[in-house]
Formats: C-alpha cells, structure tokens, sequence
C-alpha cells in the first residue's frame, strides 16, 4: 500500500514580524533589525534536502523583495512558492481595499521574482474568520486557487472552532479552496496538530501520534507549518514582553532543528498544491 503524503509549509516571516511582538517593535523599525532569515532558510532547505521531501514557502512579500536570492532558492529546490501576504498585518486589521492591495501587490512580487504562478495564499495569524469573510472572495478576485487561513481551533488570537477540519469550499464549489491546518478531533474537541508552538511545546511522540492518528483513522494527509524563526535559537531577545508572550515564542527553540528532523524522516512530505490540488 503506497505511504500517504502530507504537505510540508513554512511561513516565511522573520522574528521581529511575529504578530505577539507588534506592540513591542514598531512596523518602521524592521529595516534597521538584524535580519536572519536566509540563514534559517537555508538550513531548511538542506533540512528538506536530506529527507528528500519538498515544501510549499508561504513567503511575505516584504522578504521577497529584499531578500530575493530566498525566492530564488525555494524555487529552485523545487519547493512551492506561495503568499503569506505583503507585510504581515492580520486580516482582521485591515480594510477590503487594504486587504486587496496587500494580497495583490505580494502576489506580483513574488511571481516576478520567482518566475512561477503563486496560487496559494496563508493568512497572518491564520486571521480569516466570520468577522471578515470578505476576505475569501478577495482572493478569488486576485487569482488565488487556493488559501490555508483558517484554522478550526480554538484559540487567543485566531480560530474558527466550527469551521471543517478538512479541504473545502467556503464560497461553495467553483470558488477558492480552503486547507486548513491539520487538528486531532478527541472528545468532542478540535486539538491542533499542524505545528507552530504546540509541536514545541508537546513531547514529539505526541505530536506525531496526533498526525498519524489523522493519516490512519481519517484517512487524510495532514498540513503541517512552522516559522524559520522556530529554527533559530539564537535570535535577538526582546525586552518588554509578558510572560505568556516570552514562554510561547521561545519554549524549546533549540530542540526545533531535531524535532523537525525527526518529522521529515517519519512521515512521507510533499508541497501544498502536489498533495491536494490534484484531488479536487
């Protein structure tokens, strides 16, 4: 019986872009902040090259262009260049006609750049929600095939608890096609099983128990993410943050390169659009 493929995604966002650190660094200061991630990607990228696996790069256009050598490398791996939008502000702040300008101009940078189509997009903050719901036929004006912006948990900051677990259709079928990050139904409860904090925090064998059981009991790949920030444990430290704030961002960020070592070699990856766009 062939292994199943799961996708692989990497929010390409730097340490200083992170949403809980807005009120503690100002949007203005980030060109005079030690950048550090081309470093990380590059260690991804061999990371990936080792498990023979292959990703999708949701990527920000305010890195693209100033660092394009990264969009170059994504594509040139092999991996799927896609949107996390231009400069990292949640849906949830912005307009309609901001929202579009911010989709749309990442949208051109990164295909000029990378020299391929770009057709999925990633929310900030996973920040596309009831509240604006508008946002799903703005990407499908600005010609994304698909988005992974909506994560059916329950959470401080983000979440639609009640949203599908699996592939669907918001706008009904023939429009935008929403992947949501992967979640483990245990008790009548949506627990999040797609990475980020949580696969820094858990024991792994419980982070890959959640991801198997999904494989194996539903019968579904899984969508997995992390930041190139979580590879990077020696990141500049802010001051300032509270302690809820401190413990989420750097709980266990030096286990992160094993841990996602072990993941890429206990589990069959693949890019985004190569393990469910072909189905549907």
């Amino acid at each position: 019986m062939a292994v199943m493929k799961n996708a692989m995604s990497v929010d390409v966002e730097d340490y200083f872009q992170v949403s809980a650190f807005a009120p503690h660094i100002r949007r203005e200061d980030w060109d005079r902040l030690p950048c550090r991630v081309e470093r990380n990607i590059d260690a991804i990228l061999g990371l990936l090259d080792e498990a023979d696996a292959k990703a999708t790069f949701f990527t920000l256009g305010w890195i693209a262009e100033r660092y394009p050598q990264v969009v170059r490398r994504i594509v040139e791996g092999g991996h799927e260049l896609a949107s996390h939008g231009y400069g990292h502000q949640r849906v949830s702040d912005l307009t309609p006609e901001l929202f579009r300008d911010d989709i749309s101009r990442a949208k051109c940078i990164l295909e000029d750049l990378g020299g391929v189509a770009v057709r999925g997009y990633r929310a900030p903050s996973f920040s596309i929600n009831q509240k604006n719901w508008w946002a799903v036929e703005e990407l499908e004006n600005a010609g994304y095939v698909y988005s992974s912006s909506i994560y059916p948990v329950r959470h401080a900051h983000y979440g639609m608890p009640d949203a599908p677990r699996f592939p669907n259709y918001p706008n009904g079928a023939g429009g935008i096609l929403e992947l949501p990050p992967t979640t483990l139904e245990l008790m009548g409860r949506n627990l999040p099983a797609a990475g980020g904090g949580w696969f820094r925090l858990l024991p792994y064998s419980m982070s890959r128990w959640m991801l198997q059981r999904v494989n194996e009991r539903d019968q579904a790949p899984c969508m997995f993410y992390f930041h190139p920030w979580e590879m990077d444990a020696g990141q500049p430290r802010q001051a300032g943050l509270s302690a809820k704030t401190r413990f989420r961002h750097y709980v266990n960020l030096q286990r992160m390169p094993g841990r996602m070592r072990k993941l890429l070699n206990d589990f069959e990856w693949d890019r985004v659009d190569r393990v469910f766009l072909p189905t549907l």
